[in-house]
């Protein structure tokens, strides 16, 4: 198995330092970048695609948290904060982080979570998840839980569950990113996840629509309609 790509967020230096020289006793982990501050952070994180980011949380100009919430959603890495501030603790796993580590911390306790964190990334769904602000929260949406998403301008909205959640990026890049996990495209504005929908029915103009086990209707343009139909398995 190829080693976990890390990347490490945190204004200190010495802290950066610090969690290099753990890392490295570990051949499973490669430390693919090191970022200073989240203006960093945002240019390295989506180049280097990282599979464990250790993210500090009050850093100059840019907390932890508002980083998450600029990349547009919960990226597909895992998250551990690394932090002096425990009162962060409840919010960290309210937005995804898979553990928490409060700063000072010995290399006993900073091994034992690094266990844990590799065990649940090598078995897991992570990033199969986006983190989306509504109303002054942070809310988490599973790709599960997702029943379809519609492109709005450049960004795009998932509807999940009878809500909706506005998403900063394209339904071309969440196309790419959703295809792996049971979602199909069915018309250039909208994406489906194919476990949702109840019933094709043909129209009375020969197009299609899918009709969702919420009872949504979305029509499937005829580009996408082989595609569709090959996906749930025509016979």
């Amino acid at each position: 198995m190829s080693a976990l790509r890390a990347v490490i967020v945190d204004d200190e230096p010495l802290a950066r330092r610090n969690l290099v020289a753990l890392l490295a006793q570990d051949p499973a982990i490669e430390v693919v970048a090191q970022c200073g501050c989240a203006e960093e952070a945002m240019a390295a994180l989506p180049a280097c695609r990282p599979d464990l980011v250790f993210l500090d949380i009050e850093m100059p100009e840019c907390d932890g948290f508002t980083l998450l919430e600029r990349l547009g959603s919960a990226p597909e890495f895992a998250i551990v904060f690394v932090t002096a501030h425990h009162q962060f603790a409840l919010k960290a796993f309210e937005v995804g982080a898979l553990d928490y580590i409060l700063k000072p911390f010995g290399d006993a306790r900073f091994f034992t979570v690094l266990a844990r964190v590799k065990a649940r990334v090598a078995g897991s769904g992570m990033g199969r998840r986006f983190l989306v602000r509504n109303a002054g929260t942070l809310d988490v949406v599973k790709f599960a839980e997702i029943d379809w998403v519609e492109a709005s301008d450049y960004y795009s909205t998932l509807h999940a569950g009878g809500r909706a959640h506005m998403l900063r990026r394209s339904l071309t890049e969440l196309d790419g990113l959703l295809a792996a996990h049971g979602f199909r495209r069915i018309h250039r504005s909208a994406i489906v996840n194919l476990d949702r929908i109840a019933t094709l029915e043909l129209r009375a103009d020969g197009e299609y629509e899918a009709v969702l086990r919420t009872g949504e209707r979305l029509r499937i343009s005829r580009s996408y309609r082989k595609a569709i139909l090959d996906s749930l398995g025509e016979t």
